[in-house]
């Protein structure tokens, strides 16, 4: 709907009054209703509704969530005889009570693995260890938890097998074995496979590869998480586009799973540079601590205006896109690369105001209706 100008007419004035109310209202979840879920990370203070601002953001804008940290093993298995569900338990309940599309996020990822895990040696440990984990925590949310990232970046960035635990102790198989185990906890559940760098090629093969081998050996995987953590220049929209195209074409669902773009240097682009403590503290590191530019506005929110033009193309192929975090303040790109930056990587700032991309991503979709 478009709104009409006021006249000095007492009708028009009326009408006027609610376009105004109707673009205080909007939000990204109902503007995209038709297309995807729109989702977001939650921490552990916003699983709790510790802030009301947050909270009421998060309810008025976001019809999925994922959980930032508290279902990965380390606080949910942290000890072999031992599962904490507190936090998990809330979790769903929040999900519940606010309609809100469910992902589980993530069974087995080699990385946040609680320290008794990294000591398993021996596969016929590890086999058990899969078997209790993957069950037991599955099979508690049945038929309350929509989705899983059931393995969580297996790949290394050529595309090959990542050497981690699981990888050393079981061999491939651990990756079929951890979707099947899945599938008999919770049939209706979709289950994910998730990544970081995915769209690039040789690691999209290697993703492509991994899919179909644990589909022909009786895994079931309906969808393919491709993370998302991307900058202002790359990756190029293209190579979304074939990503899209491609990992659709192997009957599966694309979901766009951990979206945020970093507006800060990288050092990995410095020629000769390492990642140490020298850089902590430098102002070409952290060139924007106190507040981003308008330029730099502008350049974040065409860019999330050309990602999500390009989601709307695509759209019955996606099945949700999920940033990862509420606002800015929390983002996790504040300490990673280098500690104690101030990125500015989401549609909401650290006060809970729109930027300029909240805007380019909502009027996107509505000058489209």
């Amino acid at each position: 709907m478009k709104c009409i100008k006021p006249y000095l007419v007492a009708v028009t004035t009326l009408l006027a009054v609610s376009c105004t109310s109707q673009k205080e209202t909007a939000s990204l979840k109902d503007a995209y209703k038709d297309a995807f879920y729109i989702g977001t990370a939650l921490s552990a203070d916003q699983i709790e509704e510790k802030d009301k601002k947050e909270d009421s953001l998060i309810r008025k804008e976001f019809n999925a969530i994922t959980a930032e940290n508290i279902m990965k093993s380390m606080f949910t298995h942290p000890q072999k005889d031992k599962y904490d569900f507190a936090l998990s338990d809330k979790f769903v309940a929040y999900g519940e009570k606010n309609k809100m599309f469910i992902h589980g996020h993530t069974l087995i990822w080699h990385s946040q693995l609680a320290p008794w895990m990294e000591k398993i040696a021996d596969s016929t440990e590890m086999k058990a260890f899969m078997q209790d984990h993957i069950t037991t925590i599955v099979s508690k949310y049945k038929g309350r938890i929509n989705s899983w990232d059931v393995v969580n970046e297996a790949l290394n960035e050529d595309g090959t097998l990542r050497q981690s635990v699981f990888l050393k102790t079981l061999g491939e198989k651990y990756l079929v074995n951890a979707f099947k185990l899945a599938a008999k906890a919770d049939p209706k559940a979709e289950l994910y496979y998730n990544d970081y760098n995915i769209e690039e090629p040789a690691k999209r093969a290697g993703a492509i590869a991994l899919i179909k081998k644990i589909k022909a050996e009786g895994g079931k995987v309906d969808g393919v998480g491709i993370q998302g953590h991307w900058r202002l220049q790359s990756p190029s929209l293209e190579e979304i586009e074939k990503s899209i195209l491609e990992y659709s074409a192997l009957g599966i669902k694309v979901a766009f799973t951990e979206l945020d773009i970093t507006v800060l240097p990288n050092p990995w682009d410095l020629k000769g540079a390492e990642i140490s403590q020298n850089f902590e503290g430098s102002a070409k590191m952290n060139p924007y601590p106190k507040a981003l530019p308008d330029s730099i506005q502008n350049k974040l929110a065409e860019r999330y205006e050309s990602i999500f033009k390009l989601f709307l193309k695509h759209k019955d192929k996606i099945s949700r896109v999920t940033f990862w975090g509420v606002h800015d303040g929390q983002s996790w790109l504040n300490d990673w690369p280098i500690k104690g930056r101030t990125n500015y990587p989401l549609p909401f700032d650290a006060t809970l105001r729109h930027k300029k991309a909240y805007n380019s991503i909502l009027n996107l979709k509505e000058t489209k209706e």
